[in-house]
């Protein structure tokens, strides 16, 4: 009894895990639960805006790697149509490795780093959400550039600090805001983003965001 006991203990404590200091739950998986080779050459497509062109040329073979090695699938970026493509090979282990991987390239097009994207293929239960400042508050002109200076800070300092406390990835993009992590990190993120905008000093988010934490810690 004591034996089964430690060995779930031992599970729950495996659950949480961070990369590139995103966190997440690491899911373990048996093989005989692993699907049986995908045949088919099932495919997706993520459309590159001009934008992330040079960004993606530059960072290819840090995307290539990982989704021909790791996953086992075929990528190739289609000059024509300026869309990355992924497709199943036989070789593939699990059809869910072209979700993975689909989600993998569509955060780095978003405008993540390539090393917090990774974070999508290591570790389950991980999300990207996007919403616009004016889904929060109707803004426009100089209220608008304001707001998204407010949520930036001085030197990108408040961005970089709601990303530490709540263990997410933040990339604004104009007036859009994408985040990067667990359902529950990405509420306390998005929460902290939307006072901001709302007009709230970012000293009293601050201390929102570190109370709320830290009674998230305690539970776990």
């Amino acid at each position: 009894m004591k034996s089964t006991k430690r060995r779930h203990a031992n599970e729950s404590y495996m659950e949480v895990d961070s990369v590139s200091g995103i966190e997440g739950k690491v899911k373990m998986r048996s093989a005989s639960k692993r699907s049986k080779n995908v045949q088919g050459g099932e495919h997706r497509k993520i459309a590159v805006p001009a934008h992330r062109y040079s960004p993606l040329k530059e960072n290819w073979t840090k995307i290539f790697t990982p989704v021909v090695e790791h996953l086992q699938l075929q990528i190739r970026f289609n000059l024509k149509t300026r869309n990355v493509e992924l497709r199943t090979a036989p070789e593939t282990p699990d059809i869910s490795n072209l979700q993975k991987g689909t989600d993998f390239v569509k955060a780095f097009v978003l405008g993540f780093e390539v090393e917090d994207a990774m974070a999508l293929l290591r570790l389950d239960d991980l999300f990207v959400e996007t919403f616009q400042v004016q889904d929060v508050k109707p803004l426009k002109g100089d209220h608008l550039s304001r707001a998204i200076g407010r949520l930036a800070g001085k030197g990108g300092r408040t961005k970089f600090t709601i990303e530490n406390v709540t263990k997410t990835r933040i990339v604004l993009a104009d007036t859009k805001i994408h985040i990067l992590g667990s359902f529950q990190n990405i509420q306390l993120a998005r929460r902290a983003i939307c006072n901001l905008i709302l007009g709230s000093p970012p000293s009293k988010v601050y201390g929102q965001l570190r109370n709320i934490a830290s009674r998230v810690s305690e539970k776990f």
